[in-house]
């Protein structure tokens, strides 16, 4: 307690000297210093960093410095973060093979070898006490974050098995329908919905203590979703569609507003297609052109492999990619506080999980200061940044919890 208290203090005396006064104009305020401060003493909630996935292809140490992802242990101490949630993402085609269970497993395995080969830097946190425990020891926590539920596997005795491994949250489908929910990215709306089944899981999910996730269903989903949970839901890597009008991956207004009424929140995602509608318009062809140069050999698969063998070429023929700038991204921020309130966004970077489209200025996870900064710049109070930061998960995931304790009792 000490300890914080201090701290606190000491953040308060370095504010007040920012503050602009009648003899310091408000452009003398040091906010690149101030943002600095601001992320290294708040605990910063990714909820969405798909580094296992990543390793999973291409093995590599990231509790050291690493030349190629956008993780690895130094960065992230750099940019301040202190609990990214690890993606246990499964490939929608694993789902109709019977192994989508298999490779979840296997990725969680990858997270655990992670802590395993450095306790001193990461460990694993399956609630939001123990988030704050680990920062109060300066060790990052590693929550887990299932994106896609195919490894439920129609079994609702998976869900003791997954929560028991770590797991906190379950986003339903991926990028197609399957055997709880339809997809946003699916054409195929089999349910309308939720399966029936999928209606069930949630209702289990509630009472183990799992976060809903909404990201990547579709509306119809959504809002079923929403009409079954008794807990606050959360969309862990999408942005608002009103700034890509139309596209169904992202969240729409009156989605946001239910959504927040509900006490949940949207996880904004950072990647440049989900940010402006100059990006989403180039990338749609852009990736069907990746996937059909990916098909024609596997070793495509490699980022490394897509970075020197069709990136250049297809930039060359169709004009360099619109990278999003924080700005960009911050507009997303502004836009969910105007409709909800402070209260209901948070940070969904997509990390590791959208290639080379991120924005100009967030780059990778030493970039968090860079959006403190412009959060400074644009009003928000550091109580306010603090919420966006992390505050305003770690309260939605005591909800989900409170909400358990009840439906266990």
């Amino acid at each position: 307690m000490m300890r914080k208290f201090l701290s606190l203090f000491a953040s308060a005396l370095l504010l007040a000297a920012c503050k602009p006064t009648a003899d310091q104009p408000a452009d003398a305020v040091d906010y690149a210093a101030e943002a600095q401060r601001i992320a290294r003493s708040s605990i910063i909630v990714d909820t969405h960093v798909d580094v296992p996935y990543r390793l999973y292809r291409n093995p590599q140490d990231v509790s050291v410095a690493t030349s190629t992802g956008d993780f690895d242990y130094p960065r992230a101490v750099a940019g301040g973060l202190n609990a990214p949630f690890m993606s246990i993402y499964t490939d929608p085609s694993l789902e109709a093979q019977g192994r989508s269970r298999v490779v979840a497993d296997e990725l969680i395995d990858l997270v655990e070898d992670i802590v395993a080969s450095a306790p001193d830097k990461f460990a694993i946190a399956r609630s939001p006490a123990e988030v704050r425990e680990h920062f109060e020891r300066g060790i990052m926590s590693l929550p887990l974050g299932m994106e896609n539920g195919s490894p439920i596997d129609g079994d609702m005795a998976s869900l003791k098995h997954f929560y028991d491994r770590g797991i906190r949250y379950i986003s339903l489908s991926h990028g197609e329908s399957n055997h709880l929910s339809d997809s946003s990215y699916d054409d195929n709306h089999q349910w309308g919905g939720l399966s029936d089944f999928g209606t069930e899981v949630i209702k289990e999910m509630n009472r183990f203590g799992f976060i809903v996730d909404v990201s990547h269903l579709s509306d119809d989903a959504f809002w079923d979703v929403l009409e079954v949970s008794t807990a606050p839901v959360i969309a862990s890597h999408s942005s608002a569609r009103h700034f890509t009008p139309g596209w169904e991956r992202n969240i729409s207004d009156e989605m946001i507003v239910a959504m927040a009424e509900k006490g949940g929140v949207i996880q904004i995602n950072f990647g440049s297609s989900f940010v402006t509608q100059e990006a989403r318009e180039y990338s749609t062809p852009l990736y069907d052109a990746l996937r059909e140069w990916i098909a024609e050999d596997p070793d495509n698969r490699n980022m490394a492999a897509a970075r020197t063998g069709f990136y250049p070429d297809y930039f060359a023929e169709h004009g360099p990619y619109p990278y999003a700038s924080v700005d960009d991204v911050l507009d997303h921020f502004d836009h969910v506080v105007a409709l909800t309130g402070i209260d209901h966004v948070g940070i969904g970077s997509d990390y590791d999980g959208v290639g080379d489209s991120l924005p100009v200025g967030l780059k990778d996870v030493s970039s968090y200061p860079n959006l403190v900064e412009g959060l400074l710049r644009r009003g928000y109070s550091e109580a306010d940044i603090r919420k966006i930061l992390g505050g305003n998960l770690l309260r939605v995931w005591e909800a989900v919890e409170a909400n358990a304790v009840r439906k266990q009792t």
